[in-house]
């Protein structure tokens, strides 16, 4: 028999000043740093998780910057999902994926991406204005080779890997549903979709999987973190006080510091923490944020300038979750 979920209201810290319009993608990176990204702005932040005055800006493009990957062997690099394609940022520079770029009938643009445990870089990509079926999932394999994974999704949040990567959970936000998916280790094939968890009031957003290979999700809408079992079913629920949390990571020494990034973007009204990052202890350990693993060719890549030859700064949608 399913127990009924556990309500819980965790004491949370505010971790930055300036609201953000829509903050996504927090990752920890290896050296304890947390880093989050502003989508339509294109920012970059470094987040201290105790004194709001020290999060600072580490980088601003002038194109939609979907979310980040800290990369195997390097300090300072990362991989990002940004506009519609990829790239490398480093230390203020911006080294473009060559030839990359996805070809759509419709201005599209990246939403959130992850690593899973192997190394391979997973990143939804969405219509501007949100159109269904429009969305698609693509991944960078450890050989830097691109592939399409995914067809049809319409606002595709995560993904989210269990531990040992053979199981990924994806979000359809405007579709309200999350999807889980087995995964080959070696060649990163999916197998058959499987519905996981169904959410009738606000929509599932980002994503993690704990040590006890349970899932949170941000529920967009609803000012709450969903945490599931892997049957499903739902095990709690933690309040939050602003109404668009957006996504979700493990921080700290012992990963058991849940750090949440929320949005502003849409509402007539914004609250006093709508926008704001937030961290809370919630006495579960959770899954470090895995890096990139790719070849020195794309690593090493030297052509810098975010602007160079690159289309201006996307138009927000209507729908941005």
């Amino acid at each position: 028999m399913t127990q009924d979920p556990v309500v819980q209201h965790p004491d949370w810290r505010v971790c930055n000043r300036i609201p953000l319009e829509l903050g996504e993608g927090p990752r920890l990176l290896p050296d304890g740093r947390v880093v989050v990204v502003d989508i339509l702005r294109g920012q970059l932040w470094q987040v201290d998780l105790n004194d709001p005055h020290l999060t600072v800006l580490l980088q601003e493009l002038p194109v939609s910057l979907g979310a980040v990957a800290p990369i195997a062997g390097s300090d300072t690099k990362l991989l990002a999902a940004a506009r519609d394609g990829f790239a490398i940022l480093d230390g203020g520079n911006v080294s473009w994926l060559e030839d990359q770029v996805l070809p759509a009938p419709e201005p599209v643009r990246m939403n959130d991406a992850v690593c899973d445990p192997s190394g391979r870089f997973w990143a939804g990509i969405m219509a501007l204005d949100a159109a269904p079926g429009a969305g698609c999932l693509r991944r960078i394999n450890t050989d830097g080779t691109i592939s399409t994974v995914l067809t049809g999704l319409t606002i595709p949040n995560g993904p989210a890997f269990t531990a040992d990567g053979s199981l990924m959970y994806l979000a359809d936000s405007a579709a309200g549903t999350i999807t889980s998916y087995e995964v080959d280790h070696h060649s990163g094939d999916l197998g058959n979709p499987q519905a996981f968890a169904q959410v009738p009031d606000g929509s599932p957003d980002g994503m993690i999987a704990d040590t006890e290979d349970h899932l949170w999700v941000a529920i967009w809408g609803a000012g709450r973190i969903h945490r599931y079992r892997p049957d499903g079913s739902l095990d709690r629920i933690l309040h939050v006080p602003a109404k668009q949390p957006t996504s979700v990571c493990f921080a700290g020494e012992d990963l058991t510091t849940l750090v949440v990034t929320t949005a502003g973007i849409g509402l007539q009204n914004p609250g006093a923490f709508d926008g704001l990052i937030l961290a809370a202890d919630v006495g579960i350990a959770g899954l470090p944020t895995p890096p990139a693993r790719l070849p020195a060719s794309l690593t090493g890549l030297s052509r810098a300038g975010a602007g160079s030859s690159q289309p201006q700064q996307d138009e927000a949608a209507p729908l941005q979750y």
